[in-house]
């Protein structure tokens, strides 16, 4: 499968990072536990922050629940004390209490190596219902798959129909897992806003692809999805110097990067969007009473909301080009974009898109040599 680029399509005008994901952001890294049989297409996927402890290093974090038909956990504490302290785990609806519990063993066991007294931890677990495709009753992801997800986590990760978004449902086509990232320059430095997605929402009829109406094709070639709905989770990760209170108005605008792909946000949907900043790190241990925080001149936030919007968009379509067609464990058929659409692309689309690949070859074989 290939990314959306790779067919001569590209969202937004600002540039990607080397690998146009979320892991651009130093330090950040993504790992996957899947499982797909018969009965079950679900997963887990992490999301770590840092390279070092981040229980004992806090992050700055914001959360901002845009339509609240989901049942994520630790957002609460996060809005309240604007914290990250663990890595964020993504997974099937009925599976967040198990993954909880799983990052809670996990998190104890790095602090008590570290010689950290931990008294309380704050999990993030977010979700997406599966069970159109996956036999979620039976309640499958636990410790041994969290612990494999945040084993296997690395910058270049894997999209589509991984981890997390085995199951999952995009617009009536297969959804997953997707991500993209954009970079610029204030004050002389580059800056990174990436985003990634668990995409399980969106009526057919309404898919956008760079403002071309592409779901009243679709509907016609496949059993369409009526209704907004489903839910979609967003991680968004940057390295600008923001307090959580300018974190949460960057992430809002993952809202404008789904209704750029058709999304009203339906009723039945959890939009549930989770940020974090490397920049300012908060030790209890090591900081003194009165902290001294960096953060961005608010005037110039406007570029963190475009390029969160345009990283949004972007990781919603890899997610979709990314997926492969999957059966589910009723005999339900969802369909990939690529089967169903990205294939079908005219002569000189195709020749647009060959030039794309190799240009985005250059680019994974210039970050490579940066590792």
């Amino acid at each position: 499968m290939k990314r959306i680029r790779a067919y001569g399509i590209i969202p937004g005008e600002m540039e990607p990072g080397p690998l146009n994901k979320i892991t651009d952001v130093a330090g950040v890294t993504v790992g996957h536990a899947t499982v797909n049989t018969a009965e079950h297409k679900t997963g887990i996927t992490v999301i770590l922050p840092c390279e070092d402890n981040p229980y004992k290093n806090k992050l700055t974090a914001a959360a901002y629940i845009h339509n609240g038909f989901g049942k994520s956990q630790g957002l609460v504490q996060m809005e309240e004390l604007g914290t990250l302290e663990t890595f964020i785990a993504l997974t099937n609806t009925l599976n967040v209490g198990k993954v909880h519990d799983a990052v809670v063993d996990m998190m104890s066991e790095q602090c008590e190596r570290e010689g950290i007294q931990v008294t309380t931890i704050n999990p993030v677990v977010g979700e997406c219902n599966d069970s159109g495709l996956n036999l979620i009753k039976e309640r499958i992801i636990g410790l041994e798959e969290v612990r494999t997800a945040v084993r296997e986590a690395k910058r270049d990760f894997e999209e589509g129909a991984v981890g997390a978004g085995t199951g999952t449902v995009c617009f009536g086509l297969k959804g997953g897992i997707g991500s993209a990232s954009r970079q610029f320059s204030l004050g002389g430095k580059t800056y990174t806003v990436g985003a990634l997605v668990q995409s399980n929402f969106g009526s057919t009829k309404n898919l956008m692809i760079c403002g071309e109406m592409v779901g009243r094709e679709l509907e016609k070639k496949t059993k369409p999805a009526l209704l907004d709905r489903g839910s979609i989770m967003t991680v968004i990760a940057t390295d600008l110097p923001l307090s959580d209170r300018q974190l949460k108005r960057v992430i809002k605008r993952a809202g404008v990067g789904l209704s750029r792909t058709g999304s009203y946000m339906g009723h039945g949907s959890g939009d549930i969007m989770i940020g974090f900043t490397t920049a300012n790190r908060i030790s209890e241990e090591r900081d003194p009473e009165i902290l001294t925080i960096r953060i961005l001149k608010e005037s110039l936030l406007d570029t963190a909301f475009t390029a969160a919007a345009e990283a949004v968009e972007e990781a919603v379509l890899n997610s979709l080009a990314m997926a492969s067609t999957t059966v589910g464990y009723q005999g339900e058929i969802r369909y990939s974009l690529t089967d169903l659409w990205l294939s079908g692309l005219s002569t000189a689309d195709q020749a647009a898109a060959d030039q794309a690949a190799a240009d985005q070859a250059a680019a994974d074989q210039a970050a490579d040599s940066t590792n």
